[in-house]
């Protein structure tokens, strides 16, 4: 296990989805229904139906919210959503890996086509960016549940790869087949976990060192984020703190 180095950016800005929580609450609410339309509507029987909840409730969604999401799994009139994946490039060379939730494949592709193209980014084939990543388990916790010696202390005991720590939170990542078998290792020890989840790490970092290109790097991710469509933005850009903060 590598131990405290700062692992940051690899998504995009913590907070920004929450610019806009009615979006964020239908994003959620849509992995609620197909991780229970997947398997049992029970989260106690079905890994992704619990990560999906913990993630909800990290974000204060109400329970009602929640319990209507799994019901819809089980009714006719939600919609057939399927999981499709984006990869391509963004400003300086950036890769990124977008994945969505999606019941209607044409529109999806087009919005994101056309966000990635207006900028400064172009799609590519798929696999064209995700053999620069590594297919991994990851679980978040935030600063308060420990400092970085107990949450290192906390996942070498439980069975992780990796932890990184900032002020930001605590990532702690995993094989694909141990996270949900770690996250409940850790769960005693450092409480219920922010999120968990499958995630895509990078290989290498791109650091963006001009200004501009961390911007409308950034103004991309926040236009992917604002659909509904997208779930999740994975890249691997690294912005030095001093862009980032006249960035706001």
């Amino acid at each position: 296990m590598a131990g405290h180095s700062k692992f940051k950016n690899i998504m995009h800005r913590k907070g920004a989805q929450d610019k806009k929580r009615s979006s964020l609450f239908s994003k959620l609410s849509r992995e609620i229904t197909v991780a229970a339309k997947m398997g049992l509507p029970d989260p106690a029987m079905n890994a992704r139906l619990r990560s999906a909840i913990i993630a909800a409730r990290a974000q204060s969604m109400p329970n009602d919210n929640i319990k209507r999401s799994i019901e819809k799994a089980s009714g006719n009139d939600g919609a057939n959503y399927e999981e499709v994946r984006y990869e391509g490039f963004g400003p300086g060379g950036v890769s990124l890996i977008i994945e969505t939730l999606t019941d209607n494949r044409n529109r999806t592709a087009t919005n994101v086509r056309t966000a990635v193209s207006k900028n400064g980014g172009n799609l590519g084939a798929g696999g064209s960016v995700s053999h620069a990543f590594d297919r991994m388990g990851l679980i978040n916790y935030p600063e308060k549940a420990g400092d970085a010696e107990k949450v290192f202390e906390a996942a070498l005991e439980a069975g992780a790869e990796d932890v990184a720590s900032s002020e930001d939170g605590h990532e702690i990542w995993t094989a694909i087949d141990s996270l949900h078998e770690v996250a409940k290792a850790l769960e005693p020890v450092l409480g219920e976990a922010e999120g968990i989840k499958l995630a895509w790490r990078p290989q290498t970092q791109v650091t963006l060192t001009s200004e501009d290109e961390a911007a409308l790097l950034m103004k991309l991710i926040d236009t992917l984020d604002e659909d509904d469509d997208v779930q999740t933005v994975w890249a691997n850009y690294d912005v030095p703190d001093e862009i980032m903060e006249k960035l706001g």
